[in-house]
């Protein structure tokens, strides 16, 4: 294999360079195959090479030692090809190669107490003594410090590096960087101190006492190899005034930081800033612990709480220290009930991503969409809002809050994981990002070359296939996209707001405290509320911890309802009946829309709540606008058609069915108190159920009846009439139809009509049997055919050539009055056809005479008369009251028996179709119409409401109170409307009444 092949397959890049560096006399006397060995584990082999022949020039004998064994030998390359800042180290402090060891299989954990003793003591003769002199710290402390700090970086760098899974050893690293940077600050304020002294002494020094809080990544030790220390100084004295207690603060606090930062002959560590500290740059850089309390109390601003989330005491005086954290703390946690915190958060974390400059937006690891910000704003929300009451969240570092918020159960377990794993491979990359130059940065590299690199780098020792610069950008933003969709699903989960406001006694009550608040918030039975409270928060079991957060903010939304106690009871039964579901308290608590809805239903709707309860898997159409979308009537036949193909037995058949139509009633209603469907989309949904029901119950039935060894003898079709003919129905609607029915060709007639007689009788049957598990407020689809010739004297199903003969010779007016809103729903469609040209003659005749109008007077007089309930209130009945459903429905089919010859538009089944036609065609004063669509609509709406609410058929305007209060609600009437709801009701019904009389009867 020549060089340059062997170079490549060792992914070297610059072959010309590399070749120089190969031939330089320094390698001379090396084994090739070791050499190669050591390069081959570099994430950057050219950069290792490189490396290692100036580290060779300077000294030849300890890097010979480390060459020589395996184990140092693969470290060193490691090091050396990630990180170019440390390699120069070793140059300038060849001494300290002895650090460079082999890779432990199990890295040792260093303390922070050691690295404090280890920093000390190469500032301070004694590191035991709290106020050194200057006698006692060395000629060059602040470069002997740096130079001990990175020896100790570099150990640390190479335990990283050799790690077989880097994401699982980033916490370990994170907090050591931490503890590092706090040593250094802790010796860096010796060295202060000590200088110091020499000014005013070192008995006026010792008696100011200062504490270094470190804020951020430091404060929570997850640091990065290279960052900003974020800190706040605290300062107190005995006997000091407070000018020479603030003189003597801030010169310590300068000192400290000049110690790690100023420059001189080793390169400075890192930044300290001081400017997360009261007021900012344009406060002061030391205050006493007062002055930071009255300052929380009286001016902070809501990120400053955020920042303070991470405080801790990391250098300086430790009891002073842990004084401040102890006040501060309150502040933090009671920061989510300030006004508007939860936007503020929000809109902070907008700020910054808008602030990204666009070139740098696609190669953010930090601050852009998906990046570092976005876990960390999400779990420091969560923490701040929920935190308050839940002290298990009050941890400082990201990877143990998302274990406390995933085991308190604030966010589910896979989200949790997701979450976690996607913070620890971000901060990876961002460590390796910064090993190479030591300089902090958050930008993703461009080039080929440095991205390859960055994923040999980030992958872990025991990686066998050379990572790709191309995996590594694929794996990146499968990583974005993951962060994004979900700091989009938390950090903006709507409950949070309702969270952020609730007070400790919302949640922590003593049981009589909290039946009386019960009681105040409208639950008729706090005692029984009581009740199922315990048994839903009761035990330790994760499904109990999620209630425990969500019930203080569903029990007042149940309290908005109608019924809270009916409510809370639903929402115990269901909950009961998903179990363990791990959909389910997650939906609740991730989406507001599902919750609130959730709380809606159960607190106002019995029938709602009784589907509910038999089929609790639909709870999850709550989190969905799309899932509650109704299917259409040809997605459901072909369901029926799969069903009835895999269960041919007719008693499972018709079962399924049914579960499917009851499926769709459930769904219909959902999306109906959900605002999602017009009342127009939700009859002709209904109808499209009821219509897919008929059409698998008739194939039942034929089947059944056939299969008994029958010969088909005829074709039958099932017309819509009435409402249902008029797609027009409410959650309790008959299905009004007439069956037609036309014998095979040299058929026997009578045995044909027999036949016929059997399927329309089983397939009422079958459609009116209930549904198992049988539900209280189910409302069977029940078959009515009192609109066939002769009413119910009348028979069952006849032969077309029966019709044709009936209209012929003997059908009254109310029957072409009947077959106005005619419509096929199930059966042979030739034969539907054929009906349809049958009686479009007799529904749209050519002329009207004056003995029919006067006859249909006479009947809708009757009807009124005859028909009303016994004691019923006409002024209240929703059908058959003054001006009420039965009232707009006449008027408008008497206009169509007049004029839909003359004017095909009015040939349609719909009320409110037909009234648009008859306002476009000036048949009625556009004023009228609009009036008589309003009442009509109203009054299908109570009609419908009185189901939702009640589980129960009523075509009354309720009396009751709360009945009415319920049925305004679904009608779209804010809380405390019944009576409005009663005054529009009886105010459009009278003057539709009116409108009715004036043209119906012509007074």
């Amino acid at each position: 294999m020549s060089l340059n092949r062997k170079l490549i397959s060792y992914g070297f890049t610059d072959l010309e360079k590399s070749r120089r560096f190969l031939d330089a006399p320094e390698l001379q006397g090396l084994n090739d195959d070791a050499l190669f060995a050591g390069l081959a584990v570099a994430a950057n082999p050219d950069l290792a090479l490189q490396s290692f022949v100036r580290l060779l020039a300077v000294h030849r004998r300890a890097v010979d030692a480390a060459f020589s064994d395996e184990g140092r030998r693969a470290s060193l390359f490691r090091l050396l090809g990630a990180s170019e800042a440390l390699g120069e180290f070793l140059m300038r402090h060849p001494e300290h190669l002895d650090v460079v060891a082999p890779g432990p299989a199990m890295p040792r954990v260093v303390e922070p107490g050691d690295l404090r003793s280890l920093l000390l003591r190469s500032v301070v003769a004694d590191p035991a003594d709290d106020n050194p002199v200057a006698g006692a710290v060395g000629v060059d402390a602040y470069r002997a410090l740096r130079v001990t700090y990175r020896r100790h970086l570099t150990d640390l760098a190479v335990r990283d590096l050799s790690h077989c899974a880097p994401v699982d050893y980033l916490p370990v690293v994170a907090r050591e960087l931490a503890d590092l940077a706090a040593a250094a600050l802790e010796a860096s304020l010796a060295v202060a101190r000590a200088e110091l002294g020499e000014v005013y002494g070192p008995d006026v020094v010792a008696r100011v006492r200062l504490a270094v809080i470190a804020m951020g990544k430091c404060g929570a030790r997850e640091l990065n190899y290279i960052s900003d220390v974020d800190v706040v100084y605290v300062v107190e004295a005995d006997d000091l005034d407070d000018t020479t207690l603030t003189r003597i603060g801030t010169g310590l606090a300068s000192g400290m930081s000049r110690g790690v930062y100023s420059p001189g002959p080793e390169p400075a560590l890192w930044e300290v800033d001081a400017n997360l500290r009261p007021e900012g740059k344009d406060g002061q850089l030391v205050r006493t612990l007062e002055s930071h309390v009255s300052y929380y109390q009286r001016w902070a601003k809501t990120w400053e709480f955020q920042a303070l989330l991470k405080a801790r005491a990391v250098a300086g005086d430790p009891g002073l220290g842990r004084r401040y954290e102890e006040a501060i703390a309150p502040f933090v946690w009671a920061s989510s009930q300030r006004e508007g915190f939860v936007e503020a958060v929000r809109a902070m974390r907008r700020r910054v991503t808008d602030n990204i400059p666009r070139e740098e937006e696609a190669r953010q690891l930090k601050l852009g969409p998906g990046g570092l910000r976005d876990v960390e704003f999400t779990v420091q929300l969560l923490q701040l809002v929920h935190g308050r009451l839940d002290e298990s969240l009050r941890v400082r570092d990201t990877v143990s809050a998302i274990a406390a918020l995933s085991s308190a159960g604030y966010i589910g377990r896979s989200d949790a994981l997701d979450l976690d794993d996607s913070y620890r491979y971000l901060r990876v990359l961002e460590h390796r990002i910064q090993l190479t130059q030591m300089r902090r940065t958050h930008l993703m590299p461009e080039d080929e070359t440095s991205l390859r690199s960055l994923a040999r780098s980030s992958e872990g020792r025991m990686v066998t296939i050379r990572p790709s610069a191309q995996s590594l950008n694929e794996k990146w933003q499968r990583t974005r996209r993951l962060v994004k969709r979900l700091h989009e699903a938390i950090f903006y989960r709507p409950l949070l707001n309702n969270a952020a406001t609730l007070q400790p006694e919302d949640v922590q009550l003593t049981a009589e405290a909290a039946q009386a608040r019960l009681a105040a918030l409208g639950y008729q039975d706090p005692r029984g509320a009581m009740r199922h409270i315990e048994a839903l928060t009761g035990g330790l079991r994760r499904r109990a911890m999620l209630q425990k957060q969500l019930l203080p903010i569903l029990l007042a939304w149940f309290a908005d309802g109608v019924d809270p106690d009916a409510g809370l009871l639903g929402f115990r039964r269901l909950s009961e009946s998903l179990g363990e579901s791990h959909w389910y308290l997650g939906m609740l608590r991730d989406s507001n829309a599902a919750a609130e809805r959730l709380c809606a239903v159960l607190s106002s709707s019995r029938f709602i709540t009784d589907l509910l309860e038999v089929s609790p898997e639909s709870t999850q159409w709550l989190g969905s606008d799309a899932a509650l979308v109704p299917d259409t009537f040809e997605a459901q036949w072909q369901e029926i058609q799969s069903k009835m193909s895999r269960h041919p037995e007719p008693g499972e058949a018709i079962r399924l069915i049914r579960l499917i139509r009851r499926r769709e009633l459930l769904r219909i209603a959902i999306a109906d108190s959900s605002n999602l469907l017009t009342q127009a989309e939700v009859g002709e949904a209904l109808a499209d159920a009821d219509r897919a029901a008929i059409l698998g119950a008739l194939h039942v039935a034929e089947k059944e009846i056939l299969g008994r060894g029958e010969e088909r003898l005829t074709d039958i079709v099932v017309m819509a009439m009435g409402r249902q003919g008029g797609r027009e129905i409410t959650y309790g609607s008959d299905a009004d139809v007439i069956y037609v029915h036309r014998p095979f060709e040299g058929a026997d007639e009578a045995a044909a009509q027999k036949q016929a007689e059997a399927i329309v009788a089983r397939l009422a049957a079958l459609l009116t049997q209930p549904c198992k598990p049988p539900v209280r407020a189910e409302r069977v689809l029940e078959i009515d055919a009192a609109l066939r010739p002769e009413g119910k004297q009348g028979a069952m199903v006849r032969s077309i050539d029966s019709y044709r003969e009936y209209y012929r010779r003997w059908s009254l007016v109310w029957e072409a009055q009947a077959l106005l809103r005619a419509r096929p729903l199930a059966g042979d469609d030739g034969l539907a056809a054929e009906f349809l040209a049958l009686i479009d003659p007799v529904r749209y005749p050519q002329e009207l005479g004056d003995s029919d109008v006067r006859e249909i007077r006479r009947v809708k007089a009757r009807v009124e008369s005859e028909r009303l309930p016994r004691g019923a209130d006409p002024s209240r009945h929703l059908k058959l009251g003054r001006g009420a459903l039965s009232d707009v429905e006449w008027l408008v089919q008497l206009l169509q028996l007049q004029h839909a010859h003359a004017i095909p538009a009015l040939r349609v089944q719909s009320t409110l179709s037909g009234l648009d036609v008859i306002a476009d065609e000036g048949l009625l004063p556009v004023e009228d119409v609009a009036t008589l669509r309003a009442g009509w609509s109203l009054a299908t709406r109570i009609r419908a409401a009185n189901v939702i609410w009640s589980g129960r058929n009523s075509d009354l305007l309720p009396s009751p109170r709360r009945d009415l209060e319920a049925v305004a609600r679904w009608c779209g009437y804010g809380p405390g409307s019944g009576a409005d709801l009663e005054e529009d009701y009886l105010r459009m019904t009278r003057r539709s009444r009116a409108i009715f009389e004036r043209h119906f009867y012509g007074y």
